[in-house]
């Protein structure tokens, strides 16, 4: 019995050290992809519960020059959860193509199946910024067009 209770514990640590796990910072070794792959991932398991802990993830590979326009975390915040973004959130799954990558920016054809039952597909651009010393090329998102919906899901 004292081992099941161990097990439970250990188990129970391990959930939660994923669920608060540290927010990924951009890096030069991740590839355009990897960051679409990080934000997409990250709002697919956004919890309300961990603080928006997916749209922090996104804000965060959100490009300086986009920020410009987004404004402050609590209004990227409100863009992401109350408007047409917010199928992003806890979406089922997603699926990205990539469309062009031409220098320093890339454009992914994205397909997500919202918890709506409903298939969207969206343009998510990146390109290289200098945002510290650390991170001279870093891919960054500078600028997803609005959902446009697909189809219903079978």
């Amino acid at each position: 019995m004292e081992l099941n209770k161990y097990i439970i514990v250990i188990i129970l640590l391990n959930l939660t050290n994923f669920l608060y796990a540290d927010i990924i910072q951009p890096a030069k070794n991740l590839t355009a992809y990897d960051v679409v792959k990080i934000q997409l991932t990250a709002l697919k398991n956004n919890n309300k519960l961990s603080k928006n802990d997916g749209i922090k993830q996104t804000w965060i590979f959100a490009h300086p020059e986009n920020k410009k326009y987004t404004g402050p975390f609590s209004n990227f915040k409100n863009m992401i959860a109350n408007t047409s973004y917010r199928i992003l959130l806890n979406s089922v799954k997603f699926k990205t193509n990539l469309l062009s990558k031409v220098n320093d920016v890339v454009k992914f054809s994205v397909e997500v199946d919202g918890s709506d039952n409903k298939r969207y597909n969206l343009i998510w651009i990146l390109e290289k910024a200098k945002i510290n010393d650390k991170c001279l090329n870093c891919w960054m998102t500078t600028s997803v067009t609005q959902p446009q919906y697909i189809g219903q899901l079978n």
